[in-house]
């Protein structure tokens, strides 16, 4: 691998937000890990230096492995005289209040209280993480953040903007026989429109099929609808983007899937396509067909 391997080991204190943090990573293309045992890390890194495909890693390393955290000095040190790796640490913390609080809402323990009190087990955490987190070039406290602010942070602080995951927009149709997309953030229904299923020359058709578009923009309240669908969305989109939604996902129904929705999915696609990026799918399209096929 010609250039160096950029990797990040993100510690703290237990309850501090490192799931969050190592998700974000890899919404930004890293490969991740957690919990990786500190002693694991230089075979690892040396696996990782012998491949074309990874040149960026997060690496997870706290108390949960703290029977390995007494070798992590002589490996950061180790880390640090290898040219081919630039590694940075990310320490995460919150006040102890607040770490009780996570605990307490959670109902999980801590992993250095035993049967003890959490409070026990953040103080002795506190004092064996000290060193680490002198050492970490950056440190975050997420007392008052929501785990949406902590990856913004996380963002501005790691990624370019050949890191940062695009904003893409899905647009689907589906045919509501067959149950709503668990998937879909915005749902529209269509199944107001005349159906196109009832003219018989159409109905094997699909809102593909250019007789189909024709038949089901030709109604008035189909261009109305269309024409406020689009002044609806339009304005939303920078703020999904804003926001750091990676996947957007708009879904249009109608009764079986195949003529009303697909058609204006697809229209729709093709208008949001001069701006965005855009994936067109349309899951039920050839449902009846596949049904009527097997019969």
């Amino acid at each position: 691998m010609t250039n160096p391997i950029n990797l990040v080991i993100v510690t703290g204190m237990s309850g501090a937000g490192k799931t969050v943090a190592i998700q974000s990573f890899e919404d930004m293309g890293y490969f991740t890990i957690d919990n990786m045992p500190p002693a694991l890390v230089p075979k690892f890194m040396e696996l990782v230096s012998q491949s074309e495909e990874n040149d960026k890693v997060a690496l997870v390393v706290d108390m949960r492995s703290r029977l390995f955290f007494k070798e992590l000095n002589s490996i950061l040190d180790d880390l640090d005289k290898n040219q081919n790796i630039q590694f940075k640490i990310l320490f995460l913390d919150a006040t102890d209040g607040e770490l009780v609080a996570r605990y307490k809402e959670t109902r999980r323990s801590h992993p250095l209280a035993a049967a003890g009190r959490v409070m026990d087990g953040i103080k002795l955490e506190r004092e064996l993480l000290a060193p680490l987190k002198s050492m970490s070039q950056n440190v975050v406290d997420t007392t008052e953040l929501t785990p949406r602010q902590l990856r913004r942070t996380i963002a501005e602080q790691f990624s370019s903007e050949n890191d940062a995951a695009p904003f893409r927009i899905e647009v689907m149709s589906f045919g509501f026989k067959y149950g709503l997309p668990l998937d879909a953030d915005l749902v529209f229904d269509v199944r107001f429109l005349p159906n196109p299923y009832y003219i018989p020359e159409l109905r094997n058709h699909t809102g593909l099929d250019q007789e189909v578009v024709s038949y089901v923009m030709s109604h008035d309240e189909s261009e109305n609808f269309y024409r406020h669908l689009l002044a609806l969305i339009n304005p939303i989109l920078p703020g999904y983007q804003k926001e750091g939604k990676s996947v957007l996902t708009i879904a249009i129904g109608c009764t079986g899937g195949q003529h009303r929705s697909v058609a204006f999915a697809h229209r729709l696609a093709e208008e949001l396509k001069k701006g965005w990026t855009v994936n067109e799918s349309h899951r039920d399209k050839d449902r009846r067909k596949e049904t009527v096929n097997r019969s």
